[in-house]
């Protein structure tokens, strides 16, 4: 779908001022248009349009005049949410980023492959802590702010979903706000995707610079990524040594701690765990218990109580599990049109909690073989570059599945099905947001989480875990 450009400017102050979740469930199923003074948001229902006037029109209409350098008349109307080729909740331009989402250039730009469709939403402001995260949170920020160089590099070591993604963002985000604008934020693939496109096109001196000379802060994610890649290993020390003798910052993420990384040198191992290495754990009671109140509270949803203790009970994952509960949640109660109470709380917990029994055990085939058994095709038809109907969408749910239910990153994914990580994070991206808008959609991923959950479940009582 395409939006009007002034509304990118918009979403960028939304993400500032407003929760990632509210912004997500409230601002991105919108279909936008601009015409002269006035900006209409459509929604796609009556519901929405309310909860929209009443909570965040205030905070539009104020971004959008920031936006166009002059006061704009937005307008609510009531229709379709998205354009008729989206009708099973799904884009069909599986094999091309969004505008939003295609590299930007210019100075203290984002890496190209690291670029989200909404990038840095996070910010230390909505970042909740305790005792599982403080250290992480505390030494991130003093970073940002210039303060304690002495923890540089900064390794920020968590299992996926505790929020070392957030607060990566987040640093980047506050040392913009803080005057330092050459700042590079990559992942690890999108590091060695650059560099190997360097190499081929022989662009080296320009790569050297965007990550050397032209760089105060190096934020890279997912660096267990870079185990068994030597080239992209050996480039990434010799950055990391440049910067950090030029007095530049560094912060890196993995999944785990620089010693349990495999394949990777022992210099370079060496050199991640010579600064501050920050462990993450996951939310504690009181934790998750903030956690589901902040993201309920942005997203204009009112908890009960009694349901507020259900989650926190039963959800003991990550943060990501805390918030797939609740989407699934606010969901049921919108399409259902009943009240949030215990009732339907055990409803949601039963389609999506993990529990101890769902943690992400399976791996991305034996996800693809079970989205394939129930749409009666196969995993090499999900593979092939077929764009009919009948393989696109079970094709993408297969995408929104397997990051759900496994560890794989979305180059792994994207491999398995013969698509580009690009790819798969739109895929998923845009099943996200119609999962909450189409009840049929959301039928299909309830019958496929039910099958996939008795995969899992075995496995969870032997204690196994499936390589990553």
């Amino acid at each position: 779908m395409n939006h009007p450009p002034v509304w990118d400017g918009v979403l960028r102050r939304l993400d500032a001022k407003m929760p990632a979740f509210a912004v997500e469930a409230w601002v991105h199923p919108l279909v936008v248009q601009h015409e002269g003074d006035a900006l209409r948001l459509v929604c796609p229902s009556p519901f929405h349009r309310d909860r929209l006037r009443g909570r965040y029109l205030e905070a539009i209409t104020a971004c959008a005049a920031d936006a166009a350098g002059r006061p704009l008349r937005v307008e609510l109307r009531v229709g379709a949410a998205a354009p008729p080729r989206a009708a099973s909740g799904t884009d069909t331009t599986e094999g091309r980023a969004p505008a939003a989402e295609r590299p930007a250039s210019g100075p203290g730009g984002d890496a190209p492959a690291a670029r989200a469709r909404h990038p840095l939403p996070q910010s230390f402001d909505s970042f909740v802590v305790g005792p599982c995260n403080a250290l992480a949170r505390e030494a991130a920020f003093a970073l940002a702010q210039g303060r304690q160089l002495g923890v540089s590099p900064l390794f920020l070591a968590a299992e996926p979903g505790l929020g070392k993604t957030h607060l990566a963002r987040a640093i980047t985000l506050e040392a913009r706000r803080a005057g330092l604008a050459r700042v590079q934020y990559a992942s690890a693939e999108g590091f060695t995707s650059e560099l190997m496109s360097a190499l081929r096109g022989n662009q080296m001196p320009g790569f050297k610079r965007r990550f050397r000379q032209d760089c105060d802060l190096l934020v890279l994610e997912d660096v267990q990524f870079l185990r068994g890649k030597n080239a992209t290993q050996l480039e990434l020390f010799h950055t990391i040594e440049h910067l950090l003798d030029a007095g530049a910052k560094v912060v890196l993420s993995a999944d785990r701690m620089p010693k349990a990384i495999p394949d990777l040198d022992d210099r370079l191992r060496s050199q991640l765990a010579s600064g501050l290495v920050a462990e993450m754990d996951a939310p504690d009671a009181e934790v998750r218990r903030r956690i589901l109140r902040a993201k309920a509270a942005g997203g204009g949803v009112r908890l009960p109580d009694d349901c507020l203790e259900r989650l926190v009970e039963r959800v003991r994952g990550s943060v990501r599990d805390l918030e797939g509960v609740l989407i699934q949640l606010v969901a049921s109660a919108a399409l259902l049109k009943r009240p949030i109470d215990l009732d339907l709380t055990e409803t949601a917990l039963q389609k999506v909690a993990p529990g101890s029994a769902r943690v992400t055990r399976l791996g991305p085939e034996a996800v693809i073989a079970v989205v394939a058994g129930f749409f009666k095709t196969t995993p090499a038809a999900l593979a092939s570059r077929s764009r009919r109907r009948d393989v696109l969408v079970p094709r993408q749910l297969a995408m929104y599945l397997c990051r759900r239910y496994t560890d794989a990153s979305l180059q792994r994914i994207g491999d398995a099905l013969g698509r580009e990580h690009p790819a798969v994070s739109h895929a998923i991206s845009a099943l996200e947001r119609a999962i909450l808008e189409r009840a049929p959609l959301r039928y299909q991923v309830e019958a496929l989480s039910a099958r996939l959950d008795a995969m899992a479940a075995p496995a969870a009582g032997r204690g196994a875990r499936a390589p990553r």
